[in-house]
């Protein structure tokens, strides 16, 4: 619950926010809904607006990543209005088509992204695969859901000529991502590559993008700390420059594809999520034949663990004031949002 307090800090932090100069804007570099979840909840709870796109404004972002505002022409207009003002580009949240009947609303969808002006759309399209599924067949049949969408989405995307990026967000392991993506070869459809999903599914960070990078149209930004634990390891977001990820290099590669690709900062803060990987369930879902995960891939994410130990501890937020958590979220952005200045960011 949030108290008294923390509404007239959300409120005072707006107030100073608008009363003092922007910081240099950086050009690449934006922000995700999920990386700011805390200071959300904390403005909805206190019913106080809080607007994502002028947040990340504030913050000297030039990109955002939000939801589809309307789909009413004014309210278009209106968004991207705000969104030109602010010198920024967007990606969009619509959705995608569950079955055939979801086509047209879907069609009503993407129109108006590009109404907006959107640079791309995402979509995060699984749970995490080791948590949501107890079988292989229970895998099976939703990755033909996933493959059946994006048939269906894709001649959309193309009459309207805007790229979806597919988040890696813990479904699928990436060599069975880009293999998808290559069996649909449309430019429309690509990844919107997350740096650290795919450590969950024993995947070293530098294979990850080795198999996405083809197919990247933006990217969720973020570092990774990691930790032992009785039954596998412990996976964290961290602050940008805190954790194990070759941050700087991983991010050179990709402007070897793109230049001026979109780095949305996705710093979610939570407790650690457990990889349980010395457990059955977690198991279920890999086959030799159809999913395979090689022992070699579960010694090197061990290796990983072994040799990077967190340089703090993982961050937690059960057990503390909804105030400590909002200080907790804040602090780890503009932490994040000054390495990204020292050492991701590039001239205008």
């Amino acid at each position: 619950m949030i108290t008294r307090r923390t509404a007239l800090a959300i409120g005072a932090a707006s107030l100073v926010m608008s009363a003092t100069a922007a910081p240099k804007r950086m050009k690449n570099i934006g922000g995700a809904p999920a990386g700011f979840p805390i200071r959300s909840r904390a403005a909805r709870e206190a019913a106080t607006p809080f607007d994502f796109v002028e947040h990340c404004h504030n913050l000297g972002l030039g990109v955002v990543e939000t939801r589809l505002p309307s789909t009413d022409p004014a309210a278009l207009k209106a968004f991207r209005q705000k969104i030109e003002a602010n010198r920024m580009r967007v990606i969009l949240e619509v959705g995608y088509p569950r079955d055939e009947s979801g086509v047209a609303s879907f069609d009503s969808a993407v129109k108006a992204a590009v109404e907006c002006g959107a640079f791309s759309l995402h979509a995060a399209m699984t749970g995490r695969r080791y948590e949501d599924f107890t079988t292989l067949d229970a895998f099976q049949k939703d990755f033909e859901r996933c493959q059946k969408s994006i048939a269906l989405a894709e001649p959309i995307l193309r009459k309207h000529r805007i790229r979806l990026g597919i988040e890696n967000h813990k479904g699928w392991r990436s060599a069975e991502q880009a293999a998808w993506l290559k069996r649909v070869g449309s430019e429309w459809v690509g990844v919107h590559f997350d740096f650290g999903n795919n450590v969950s599914l024993c995947e070293d960070p530098r294979e990850t993008l080795r198999n996405l990078l083809p197919y990247a149209v933006a990217c969720h930004l973020k570092d990774m700390a990691v930790e032992a634990y009785e039954d596998g390891f412990l996976l964290s977001e961290v602050p940008l420059g805190e954790g194990f990820l070759d941050l700087k290099g991983m991010v050179a590669t990709l402007r070897t594809k793109d230049p001026d690709i979109p780095l949305d900062l996705e710093m979610i803060t939570r407790d650690p999520l457990k990889i349980p990987v010395f457990t059955d369930k977690y198991w279920a879902t890999f086959d030799d034949s159809f999913s395979p995960l090689p022992g070699r891939d579960l010694a090197r994410v061990l290796e990983i663990v072994q040799r990077n130990k967190p340089k703090n501890p993982l961050p937690r937020i059960t057990g503390i004031s909804a105030e400590a958590q909002l200080k907790l979220e804040d602090d780890s952005v503009a932490r994040s949002l000054d390495y990204a200045r020292k050492f991701l960011d590039v001239p205008e």
